[in-house]
């Protein structure tokens, strides 16, 4: 593989790594200061999706401000092939300090995950979705002070890029709607978040598996283990945290990384408080078939047929005698019914008698 030598003002140095796109340490020669250089490789470039996903990281990024998301100075084109310049991290990877025991005591891990929490909230806040959060895309430098890393499956609210039937993100940490290919919201982040508080804590994932299908079983199915947190005799609150993020349905999950701040901030110094946990959120009121409509008996509403009075009809007083319900328009068109019968009745008596003599 051949590397380039200079990206617009970027001199390379190193290469660092990398798969769908190639990682460089570069110095910017105006400013003199060292970089880390981003460059979409030929095939990505060639797939339009890629290319369109590694543009939107880029834009996405360079708009995000926080001590402890890595920042983007600078992105292009180059020779058809995009690229992003970005802060060069000292330090190494959450995954390796995990795997080599440089996390350090208790109160060293709960302050690596308030840094992560607060940078989540942050991005969120922004309407991003991150889809990844894993301890490959979170690096701690030697004082403690943590990044997150690669938004380049991240989603900004409305856009939309994933293929049909393609799930993106790191198996071991998606939620249960991102393995059902549901539309997302923060709450895959938070639930990805439990999931590395998990192993930030015990050094060891939560979920395990051979195969993507026994993973996606356990996510989906399984509930999660707490005993490896509580031999480790792990605080209640903080067992209780995890097990809130990573709720299988994502209502019973923390609405937002605040409150998760609050709780740990509250567990790093017990002086501090914790505001009051939000009420779960009420269940749907009950449906009700819009097609079929209230029915009001008579027997439920008062009658207010109107009754008429004889002066108004310009009829005999004698008519206000009748009973109330004669003297109402069905009762009027009763009587007149009557009359006529009547005089039918009548009229063929006197014709038959006639016809008799």
């Amino acid at each position: 593989m051949e590397h380039p030598s200079r990206v617009g003002k970027y001199e390379v140095e190193k290469f660092l790594g990398g798969g769908m796109s190639q990682v460089y340490r570069a110095k910017d020669s105006v400013l003199g200061r060292r970089v880390a250089l981003k460059i979409l490789t030929e095939a990505g470039a060639a797939d339009s999706e890629a290319k369109a996903r590694f543009l939107m990281e880029a834009r996405m990024a360079s708009n995000i401000t926080h001590e402890n998301i890595i920042s983007v100075y600078d992105f292009g084109e180059e020779q058809g092939r995009p690229f992003i310049v970005m802060e060069f991290l000292e330090g190494e990877s959450l995954r390796d300090a995990i795997k080599l025991g440089h996390l350090g005591d208790f109160k060293k891990r709960l302050r690596t995950a308030l840094q992560v929490a607060r940078a989540l909230d942050y991005i969120h806040s922004r309407k991003i979705i991150h889809r990844d959060i894993k301890p490959e895309n979170i690096n701690i430098d030697e004082t403690g002070k943590v990044k997150l890393m690669d938004f380049g499956i991240a989603k900004s609210e409305g856009v939309q890029l994933t293929r049909a039937g393609f799930t993106l993100g790191t198996p071991y940490y998606m939620a249960p709607e991102q393995v059902l290919g549901k539309p997302l919201t923060p709450q895959a982040d938070v639930y990805a978040y439990g999931i590395l508080l998990f192993e930030l804590i015990t050094g060891a994932k939560p979920i395990t598996g051979d195969s993507v299908e026994k993973i996606f079983q356990q996510i989906l199915y399984e509930p999660l283990s707490l005993e490896p947190l509580k031999a480790l005799r792990a605080p209640a609150p903080l067992c209780d945290l995890i097990a809130r993020c990573t709720a299988k349905q994502l209502m019973q999950r923390p609405q937002s990384l605040g409150p998760v701040c609050d709780e740990l901030e509250h567990l790093l110094d017990p002086t501090r408080p914790v505001p009051p946990r939000p009420a779960p959120a009420p269940p749907p009121p009950a449906q009700t078939n819009p097609a079929i409509p209230t029915v009001t008996t008579r027997s439920q509403t008062a009658d207010t047929t109107p009754v008429f009075q004889a002066q108004a009809l310009g009829l005999p007083k004698v008519f206000d005698s009748l009973p109330a319900a004669l003297r109402t328009q069905g009762g009027l068109m009763l009587m007149a019914g009557g009359v006529v019968v009547l005089a039918m009745v009548l009229i063929y008596a006197v014709l038959s008698l006639t016809h008799l003599i």
